[in-house]
């Protein structure tokens, strides 16, 4: 049987997109290990709308 494991789907979200007032969001969708990053996780990625890199949070 194939072991099962660790890592999980998240949804990441831009969070200075929210603040800008512009239509649309900008989201990631990556995986992260839960057992080594129990917490969310927050990365800087590209935001195409406001076209630069920007902070996204893990999102539920």
């Amino acid at each position: 049987m194939a072991k099962k494991g660790n890592r999980i789907q998240v949804i990441l979200e831009c969070t200075e997109h929210k603040d800008s007032g512009k239509h649309g969001t900008s989201r990631y969708i990556t995986t992260k290990n839960k057992k080594n990053t129990p917490d969310r996780i927050e990365l800087k990625k590209y935001n195409p709308i406001l076209k630069k890199m920007t902070t996204h949070k893990e999102i539920k």
